[in-house]
């Protein structure tokens, strides 16, 4: 039987509403008259942009995407694959990426040059975690939730083989990163 690899609290429930709070009021100061869009990657944002949307007090428009990422063949660069597209235009739009954390940043700098080619007003990304220690590309990240080292969590959204999306907090992972 395989050991239970869920570890001690990295983040509070209360830690991290409180953030995703003050998240809120700055996306709100940030997109004040202006048309915004949120696009939620599938599926470890959904929880933080559930969240998210609640605290922010201008009008805005949800989409979302689904994308995968893999090591190519043979050493080749990542491959990223769109699993789920947006339902709705953004051209001339404001787009604000919603990311559960982000990494390397391969993945989602592929994704926002992607949507560049839409023509939107500007795109720019809202992250609960970065992990920037890792960063390879750089990225537009105009709101971070909390800087985390090289450190692998899960909970609220954030899943290890599919289980413990459904945590209030953030817990370390006993596994390699």
């Amino acid at each position: 039987m395989n050991k239970d690899p869920l570890g001690d609290v990295y983040l509070s429930a209360d830690q991290i509403l409180a953030r995703v709070q003050e998240l809120g009021r700055q996306i709100s100061a940030a997109y004040r008259g202006k048309e915004l869009v949120l696009v939620g990657i599938l599926k470890g944002s959904f929880v933080f942009m559930a969240d998210l949307v609640r605290n922010i007090e201008i009008p805005h428009s949800l989409d979302f995407m689904a994308i995968s990422s893999y090591e190519g063949i043979e050493g080749s660069p990542e491959a990223v694959k769109i699993l789920k597209d947006l339902d709705e235009s953004i051209t001339g739009k404001h787009v604000l990426i919603v990311e559960d954390i982000i990494d390397t940043g391969l993945t989602l700098g592929y994704l926002i040059r992607h949507l560049e080619a839409r023509n939107p007003e500007g795109i720019n990304v809202c992250t609960l975690l970065d992990r920037s220690i890792r960063r390879i590309v750089p990225l537009p990240i105009n709101f971070t939730g909390f800087d985390i080292p090289d450190v692998f969590v899960v909970g609220y959204g954030m899943d290890y083989r599919q289980l413990y999306r459904n945590l209030t907090s953030l817990h370390l992972c006993d596994i390699k990163v």
